[in-house]
């Protein structure tokens, strides 16, 4: 199910969302001008590589090279393709409004990289000694997306639906859409874990526990951040 767009309202201009998107967009553009050896050190350098991240947090060998628990933020704002890009942002700019509108600009900011640090962070523990870099805006998203789950889990999201052969759109209550979205994330996480369990190098592709630690800490925070105050009438839950 690919989302389309959502029929919730805002009282307000999304401003970080709006900088959130550019500065993604921006840095994506960066990465496709660098030629591909550039490219790809870049990528080493500022993406997540668990056992990298594990040991600038302390928390592994000293002797891993160039050990730093920097891209557990830098990594959020690079995209391994235009494909990841393109479905990211537009994501983000469905759910994104909606998020920033309840809690007001700065702890928008807030909330999005705190999902962020902690799908990054759920995915390191996971994959202990991967030296597969992790890149992409997912996890933080995945965040908005747990918020906006419980927020308004009966708005009506337009779908895009694949019937066998064929394509349909379909007006879905957002708890069907983002709880069919968590629980493909859950289950494919699962079944990766267990395909790379003996695994010493770790798996690469999607990764799906930062998809699940990123919507979990959407859900928890924003059960405990305040509602943005020129919005405590509009909002219950």
């Amino acid at each position: 199910m690919i989302p389309i767009k959502d029929d919730t309202p805002t009282y307000s201009t999304p401003y970080i969302n709006y900088v959130l998107i550019a500065l993604n967009t921006l840095v994506f553009l960066f990465e496709v001008s660098l030629n591909p050896s550039t490219r790809n050190a870049f990528v080493f350098q500022f993406g997540v590589e668990p056992i990298r991240v594990l040991a600038g947090l302390g928390l592994a060998n000293a002797h891993v090279p160039n050990p730093s628990a920097l891209p557990l933020f830098t990594s959020m704002f690079l995209h391994a393709s235009w494909l990841h890009l393109i479905g990211n942002m537009w994501v983000l700019w469905i759910f994104g409004d909606n998020i920033e509108d309840y809690l007001g600009h700065f702890s928008y900011l807030v909330f999005y990289l705190v999902s962020g640090l902690a799908a990054s962070l759920l995915h390191v523990a996971l994959n202990a000694n991967s030296t597969v870099p992790s890149v992409g805006a997912s996890g933080a998203i995945a965040g908005v997306m747990g918020a906006y789950f419980l927020l308004f889990p009966a708005a009506r999201v337009l779908t895009l639906v694949p019937l066998i052969i064929f394509f349909t759109f379909v007006w879905l209550p957002a708890w069907i859409v983002l709880g069919y979205w968590f629980v493909l994330q859950f289950l494919s996480g699962a079944a990766t874990a267990i395909a790379y369990s003996s695994s010493t190098r770790g798996g690469g592709g999607i990764a799906f526990w930062a998809h699940v630690g990123g919507f979990v800490a959407g859900v928890v925070m924003i059960k405990l951040l305040p509602k943005r105050m020129r919005q405590r009438s509009r909002y219950s839950y």
